[in-house]
């Protein structure tokens, strides 16, 4: 049986296990041997990460498409309207290729730990939260498509992989399954 652990990403931190240049990795955070991540996270994202020793569960987990669908909750700034959800939910154009249809919501500010180093305030814009649920993984892609709509992105984290979730995982720590389900 494969393992499969959850592990809540910090800010800063690479998601492999080792770095020539001696940035975080996650190899400070996780002493567990022969796993390896299912999928990345950007440096300046947080959130939930799988990591498996399994390749065959890791493909199934990210494949484009068709793996597990990812929700992030990014606070953006103002605040976007229905047609700027509604674009980003329909999908936008990246590289010349639209992004696949997406879910997408408001959300009211969620409880989360502190961010170091803290976001950028600018007094003059406010800021609000947004949940978008996808089924691929582009480069950055969360970030480009709020940009893409008038509403860049300021704090990313990924809140769920499948039925899987952040609740009850502080930021830095990792929990191991023991009896994983398929949640594609």
């Amino acid at each position: 049986m494969a393992h499969l652990i959850l592990f809540n990403k910090p800010y800063g931190v690479l998601t492999r296990f080792t770095d020539p240049h001696g940035r975080r990795t996650l190899k400070d955070y996780i002493p567990v041997p022969h796993v390896y991540p299912a999928g990345r996270l950007d440096l300046d994202s947080e959130g939930l990460m799988l990591l498996t020793d399994s390749p065959a569960l890791a493909t199934r987990i990210t494949r484009p498409g068709r793996g597990w669908p990812k929700t992030y909750w990014a606070q953006v700034e103002g605040v976007p309207d229905e047609r700027a959800l509604a674009t980003l939910a329909a999908g936008v154009v990246l590289d010349g290729v639209r992004t696949r249809a997406a879910r997408v919501s408001l959300l009211a500010e969620p409880t989360l730990w502190p961010r170091t180093p803290p976001i950028r305030v600018r007094l003059s814009i406010p800021t609000s939260w947004i949940a978008l649920t996808l089924r691929e993984g582009r480069n950055r892609q969360v970030r480009r498509m709020t940009a893409s709509v008038g509403h860049p992105t300021l704090r990313l984290v990924r809140y769920a992989i499948g039925h899987y979730t952040l609740d009850g995982l502080a930021t830095g720590a990792w929990r191991a399954l023991e009896d994983y389900r398929d949640a594609s």
